[in-house]
């Protein structure tokens, strides 16, 4: 993990950086196109289809995690179960979904921690709960403090007692830094918004399978959060 003597990320003007990235909110990712790519459909470490779109060339430039590849390894302190959380814990254990955010936003957000929830509570209503982990990731740990994440938590309906929802906060935002855009290629910047918006960055959702590869990886628009449901239990039924 990243020491606290990494610079942290500089602030944007916001009209710059929608000039720079042409985006309204969250950081240009690129976009897949054409037909399904059918090497995809020869492996062996995922059993969802390729995404449509899906091509193996286009996705290898991305700076983030996507279909087929391995989840990364990175330990990460989840302060409202008191104890640490490594992306490797849950591998031939359960299958596990994340995505990265900060409470302070409004537009994206809480899209992205709603996609969570509801497989959380789908989870709970059909049985699986023990076989998926739910882990939200703050990149503003300055501001995310334990009880900020904790009354997020309880504003967004989230189940503490299920025993599948891990609330992720590195520790600084070196590590910050360190762990969302080094490790899981999500970008994100501090932003100079009068609106209040502190920060642009990518959207991602990644759902990942009980052997450590990614299974989806919704990134550009937030997800329906009907469309990661049933990509999550045709995940469980095909597992």
């Amino acid at each position: 993990m990243a020491s606290d003597d990494v610079p942290s990320t500089p602030a944007l003007d916001r009209r710059s950086f929608l000039k720079a990235t042409g985006t309204g909110g969250t950081l240009a990712v690129a976009a897949t196109a054409g037909c399904t790519d059918l090497r995809a459909a020869d492996r062996d470490d995922v059993v969802l289809s390729p995404p449509e779109g899906y091509d193996e060339d286009v996705a290898a430039e991305l700076p983030h995690p996507t279909y087929g590849d391995e989840v990364p390894e990175v330990t990460i302190p989840a302060p409202l179960a008191d104890r640490e959380v490594t992306t490797t814990d849950f591998v031939g254990e359960r299958h596990s979904l994340y995505t990265f955010l900060f409470t302070r936003c409004s537009s994206a957000c809480p899209g992205l921690m709603a996609n969570l929830v509801h497989v959380q509570a789908d989870s709970l209503e059909e049985g699986y709960a023990d076989d998926v982990t739910l882990c939200p990731v703050t990149f503003d740990p300055e501001h995310d403090t334990p009880e900020v994440l904790a009354a997020y938590e309880e504003d967004h309906g989230v189940d503490d007692d299920a025993g599948n929802w891990y609330t992720l906060r590195p520790e600084t935002p070196a590590a910050a830094t360190d762990v969302v855009d080094d490790t899981f290629g999500v970008t994100f910047a501090e932003t100079d918004d009068a609106d209040g918006m502190a920060f642009m960055h990518t959207n991602l959702v990644l759902v990942v399978n009980e052997g450590g590869h990614v299974e989806r990886a919704y990134t550009g628009d937030v997800p329906t959060p009907a469309d990661v449901v049933d990509d999550v239990r045709t995940l469980l039924e095909e597992w």
